[in-house]
């Protein structure tokens, strides 16, 4: 007589996505594989025969230091950026008035954006992938780009992505001068709203994966939470920052100039926040 078959995984996730699937062990005891703390730290959640507790399986070696340096690089561009991005708000509100000075530092800071949303993606694509029956965590070779829609890990740090690369458009557009205010509000005004738009369906997907529905829990002992909320939260300031910074055509003013330097800033520290967080999550 042949061996049985192993009954499927329950798999559970937000949607069409898996974020998390359980094996039952031949053995007895169950491995579970949960999307965000395989990526970010390389771990599966293992209980044996009738045991009360739950311990980690790792992956290899090499696997776990490849998720350490990512993961330091990307939470050094986000404090970073983060900073940047306040001190502009700050230079705006406080400072001399000199444009071209806030601009100049909004642009640094965005290209530290970038880098933590591209790396982002690099730790989706090179973290340790599960193997058929679960039993651990397996390394494959580097990549720099992939393709992968139906994971949810992917397409929140894709969106994430892209959102800091519209974002560059509007901060090298902020350089122009002379426009006129239709000018202004197409080339600077509309990319800032589209950017804080992907960053906010980034943060609400990130949700879904940790709460593996597709609407947002409250996990406070869940360290991935507090870094997903509070990115989240300057998101939200980011995009009251952008509703404020709408030139009217009638006049040429901000709605609330006062509004949006405050709510930049605010924000940027946030994401700042979210990367001294995100520099703990690590194997």
């Amino acid at each position: 007589m042949g061996q049985p078959e192993q009954p499927e995984p329950r798999a559970d996730g937000a949607g069409p996505f898996t974020t998390r699937r359980t094996w039952n062990r031949p053995e007895g005891g169950t491995v579970v594989w949960e999307s965000r703390p395989a990526r970010r730290r390389g771990v599966l959640s293992v209980s044996g025969p009738g045991e009360g507790a739950v311990h980690a399986a790792t992956a290899e070696p090499a696997g776990l230091t490849r998720l350490r340096r990512l993961n330091a690089v990307a939470s050094a561009a986000f404090v970073i950026g983060g900073a940047l991005f306040a001190l502009g708000a700050a230079l705006s509100q406080f400072g001399s008035g000199d444009a071209m000075e806030s601009a100049a530092v909004y642009f640094a800071g965005g290209l530290f954006f970038n880098t933590g949303g591209y790396v982002s993606l690099l730790q989706v694509l090179n973290a340790p992938r599960h193997t058929a029956d679960g039993g651990r965590l397996v390394t494959s070779r580097w990549r720099w780009w992939g393709y992968e829609p139906m994971r949810l890990d992917w397409l929140s740090t894709f969106v994430l992505f892209v959102g800091t690369l519209v974002f560059g458009v509007n901060l090298l557009d902020s350089f122009l001068q002379g426009l006129s205010v239709q000018q202004t509000n197409r080339l600077i005004w509309t990319p800032d709203v589209i950017g804080c738009v992907l960053f906010l369906i980034s943060g609400h997907l990130a949700f879904a994966e940790i709460c593996h529905r597709p609407w947002p829990c409250l996990h406070r002992r869940s360290l991935g939470w507090w870094i997903v909320a509070v990115n989240q939260l300057g998101s939200v300031l980011f995009m009251v920052s952008a509703v404020a910074a709408f030139t009217r055509p009638g006049t040429g003013d901000l709605v609330s100039e006062g509004v949006a330097n405050w709510g930049t800033l605010t924000g940027a520290l946030c994401f700042s926040v979210g990367g001294v967080l995100q520099a703990l999550e690590r194997p």
